[in-house]
């Protein structure tokens, strides 16, 4: 195999930072806002403030994704930093302490003692941090964490997830808002099911039925609230 073919394979691993922020995004954008504008049209009120509603919810929604995503995203990669830090630390105190726990680290994954010290010997001298942040700390670079880019993900995704039902509302008439709603909204979330699961190398089919099981689940639940809180009202 060819220098060019093996950097031409990529694996599904290194998709997982954007995938997961984007796919949450939209399943979360598609889910939150249809699911509320069923339950407020469900309360029988005017088409405008069904409207105003999941316009509201779209705006709030991606705010809240793209801060929640920040946050979390940044607070493992100082989590990450810190470790290297002290990685970094502990090569400069004791290099001969790390190299043997790099040793071990090849020893417990199979090689055998005299290949492994041989293996961590030439890793180390080419890039001992590198190395022990992949090896023993399980930081990899085609995964590190990226928190500006997955909060922008977050957010985009989720009002691009939005539109979908707040569409619906806007074309559909009154009385038939909560089954456009309903009907465009799982299917647009078991096609992104079905794609997610295909950019991850993951069963389609279980995906789309997974996410239309609880996209139709939370719609009824919130259809019901809004019923029972609107005959109360």
């Amino acid at each position: 195999m060819s220098r060019t073919k093996a950097r031409g394979n990529r694996h599904h691993i290194q998709r997982i930072g954007w995938l997961r922020a984007a796919v949450l995004g939209a399943n979360d954008g598609i889910l939150s806002t249809s699911s509320l504008i069923v339950g407020v049209a469900a309360a029988s009120p005017g088409k405008a403030a069904i409207l105003l509603a999941g316009v509201a919810g779209l705006a709030a929604g991606a705010m809240s994704m793209a801060a929640g995503e920040f946050v979390s995203v940044s607070s493992q990669s100082d989590t990450e930093r810190a470790d290297l830090a002290t990685e970094q630390r502990e090569l400069e105190e004791n290099p001969e302490r790390e190299l043997e726990k790099l040793t071990q680290v090849y020893v417990d994954r199979g090689l055998q003692s005299s290949l492994a010290r041989e293996v961590a010997t030439q890793l180390t001298a080419r890039d001992a941090l590198a190395a022990h942040a992949r090896d023993e700390l399980g930081i990899s670079e085609s995964v590190v964490p990226r928190p500006v880019q997955a909060a922008m993900a977050s957010a985009a995704s989720f009002s691009v997830g939005a539109a979908v039902p707040l569409a619906a509302a806007m074309i559909s008439p009154a009385p038939a808002v909560i089954a456009a709603v309903s009907m465009s909204s799982l299917a647009s979330l078991a096609v992104l099911g079905a794609l997610s699961a295909e950019a991850g190398g993951a069963s389609k089919l279980n995906a789309a039925v997974r996410v239309t099981f609880w996209g139709a689940l939370a719609m009824a639940v919130t259809a019901g609230i809004g019923k029972v809180f609107g005959t109360v009202v």
